[in-house]
């Protein structure tokens, strides 16, 4: 059974920081592409930044530079570092596994972490 289990969620103000963690178990994350999704109140999901198998990274405008994505594969867990918070970043957080083929898997994703910044 596969679960991806998020943490480090809470409260900030702005300007803080938090790391989010997703640890995961019944997949190997370095074998699937990671992701981490925001959905803030009132509107959809959207994506925030994602690791690929290699070790590439992709980040939402929005982010860049003050958000990192990584992945540590002796703990199997997908990081994202959140710096400069602020309050357009508050959201829930959700962690996202995408498999190398969708034809034979599928997607898999963690319960969320809601992260709220305010003074």
């Amino acid at each position: 059974q596969v679960q991806l289990v998020e943490s480090g969620g809470g409260m900030v103000q702005p300007g803080g920081s938090l790391r989010l963690s997703c640890a995961a178990s019944g997949i190997i994350v370095s074998r699937y592409e990671m992701r981490w999704y925001s959905q803030a109140p009132g509107k959809q999901r959207e994506l925030v930044a994602r690791i690929t198998r290699n070790g590439r990274t992709y980040y939402r405008d929005s982010v860049k530079g003050r958000f990192t994505i990584s992945r540590d594969d002796a703990k199997n867990t997908v990081l994202l570092q959140m710096n400069s918070l602020n309050s357009d970043d508050t959201a829930d957080y959700y962690c996202y596994a995408d498999p190398p083929d969708l034809r034979y898997e599928s997607p898999y994703w963690g319960q969320g972490t809601q992260v709220t910044v305010s003074s």
